[in-house]
């Protein structure tokens, strides 16, 4: 046989914003290997023949910012990102579990990832060790990743704020070169959160020299996102342009309402700098709510030297961090109504009644103000709280998503309804964030066409990771592709009911081997590590 598969009679979308076309596509191996007008590869040259019947056949969607770390060692399958159409997971947002060692703290990793991963984690020298565990342990997704900024600077300065020595610096530089040739595509900074917001702009700017020697890119969670966001972009832009290397920025946003007019000006500075030459892309997730710990309504220095939520069992701590918050500039960029933040990641029994309810309800339900509630719910838990803080704008997203140099994301990790309700719920981005953009701004609203989103979802986010080999539909590339019904494809899950899967994705292939079959999955972990250009020159 020529092929082992022929996809007949699908609408081809191939992820370069092409219009769509009646095709057949055939895959051989790992790859594809023809493309053709409809009907004309011949179902006796293949094993196996799937009719489309018309259906969008399209390139796998590349998730260019995940949180799956943990959950794939959970469950390789991947099954809330799979089910949405995703064939690449690429993670490393201010944490990756490696490399250990230097002075990186022993910290458990989530209820949920069976124990002898934690005895697996310590042994990870390397940035390498983790993603090769992972493939050999078996995903459903290609897994890649950043460099986490955070890990990089506790690594050489632990939990303390300040500058860096030149000898930590040194040991950052050296810490980079060995990860890119590892197969890290950049570094990734969340420089609202402590330790990478320790870091200062020089600090960064000297990392992301190392990175541009291995064609890497710089990543950031923007230090604010609020009252000093054209400021923070302002930052990015510097960094890449004195480091000489690409910049994305994680979930474009302006947070607060009093904020919300900063985007379009926001926009319009990216828009003269890639006019001006400078090679600067974001991403965003559709939804109007962001998702993090309740710890970032604190200010980062509580964090300083670990220790966090034990310091906040001291009265002066907390009356330190309270006249800050209640002055007139504090410096906390995670600041939103009580009414407007609602805690969903309690995992003590005694805390379960809170779990949906919005803060204000449940300092009233405590009898305390809101600060004082999330002091003591801090240290009752001793963990950030996961927190969906709903402070966004549709306008504005609906802005974002118009962009040509933007792509989407979910900012989440996969999960499995049938373990992770236990678990407590989530944000809905992990189970409905590429479902909502093909069913509700392109087939109801008309914000985007057809081809248009999936480039966003495909070669967009290849491109910038340099994988030119995946996010298209040719011959020659990796068979990554997925099948949906464009009449069908849809979100179900909710802040209210997080843990439901999407609809309308029908089969999804990753290098060749069928994922998804008939909307199941059918337990395939054919994932494989996929890495950056330094890595690429390494090797040769």
């Amino acid at each position: 046989m020529r092929y082992d598969q022929i996809i007949r009679k699908a609408r081809v979308v191939d992820g370069c914003g092409n219009p769509w076309f009646y095709g057949d596509v055939a895959v051989a191996g790992e790859t594809i290997a023809a493309v053709a007008p409809a009907g004309q590869l011949s179902a006796r040259e293949a094993r196996a023949v799937l009719e489309a019947d018309g259906r969008v056949l399209a390139p796998g969607f590349i998730d260019i910012l995940s949180h799956s770390i943990q959950p794939l060692m959970r469950d390789g399958r991947c099954l809330s990102k799979v089910t949405q159409g995703v064939t690449t997971e690429i993670m490393g947002e201010a944490w990756t579990p490696a490399p250990q060692g230097g002075q990186i703290a022993p910290r458990k990793l989530a209820p949920y990832v069976p124990e002898a991963w934690n005895e697996r984690v310590r042994s990870w020298r390397r940035f390498g060790d983790w993603l090769e565990a992972m493939a050999r342990r078996g995903v459903s997704p290609n897994v890649g990743s950043f460099l986490g900024g955070g890990t990089l600077r506790e690594y050489a300065c632990g939990m303390r704020m300040g500058k860096a020595s030149r000898e930590e610096l040194e040991v950052m530089r050296r810490v980079v070169r060995e990860a890119m040739e590892d197969g890290a595509f950049g570094v990734s900074y969340a420089l609202i959160y402590p330790p990478d917001d320790y870091a200062d702009t020089d600090e960064i700017v000297e990392v992301c020299k190392a990175v541009a020697e291995h064609g890497g890119i710089y990543v950031t969670h923007l230090r604010s996102e609020s009252d000093r966001l054209l400021e923070a972009l302002d930052e990015a832009l510097e960094i890449g342009r004195r480091a000489n290397l690409p910049v994305q920025v994680y979930h474009l946003k302006a947070s607060r309402e009093d904020n919300w007019p900063k985007m379009a000006r926001a926009i319009a500075r990216i828009d003269q700098a890639r006019k001006a030459g400078q090679d600067v892309t974001a991403d965003v997730y559709p939804y109007t709510a962001s998702g993090t710990g309740l710890t970032a309504m604190l200010p980062n220095w509580v964090a300083e030297g670990g220790g966090l939520y034990e310091k906040l069992r001291d009265p002066a701590v907390r009356a330190r961090v309270r006249a800050e918050l209640e002055g007139p500039s504090p410096d906390v960029d995670t600041r939103s109504r009580a009414e407007h933040v609602m805690p969903v990641g309690f995992q003590k029994p005694e805390n379960q009644v809170y779990v949906g309810r919005r803060l204000s309800q449940i300092a009233a339900m405590r009898g305390q103000d809101p600060l004082e509630a999330v002091f003591d719910l801090l240290v009752s838990e001793g963990q950030r709280i996961g927190t969906i803080y709903f402070s966004m704008s549709e306008d504005n997203l609906r802005l974002e998503l118009s962009q040509p140099w933007v792509m989407v994301s979910t900012d989440a990790g996969g999960f499995d309804p049938e373990w992770a309700r236990a678990h407590g719920p989530v944000h809905p981005r992990g189970y409905g964030s590429y479902p909502r953009v093909l069913g509700r701004y392109v087939r109801e609203e008309g914000l985007l066409s057809l081809e248009e989103a999936v480039r966003k979802m495909t070669s967009l986010p290849a491109n910038r990771l340099s994988l030119f080999d995946r996010g298209r539909i040719a011959p020659g590339c990796k068979a990554d592709l997925v099948l949906f019904d464009p009449d069908a494809i849809t979100d179900r899950a909710t802040f209210e009911d997080p843990h439901r899967l999407s609809v309308g994705v029908d089969a999804v292939w990753v290098n060749g081997v069928r994922v998804l079959e008939e909307g199941q999955h059918t337990g395939a972990t054919p994932g494989q590590v996929v890495r950056g250009p330094g890595w690429r020159s390494a090797a040769s």
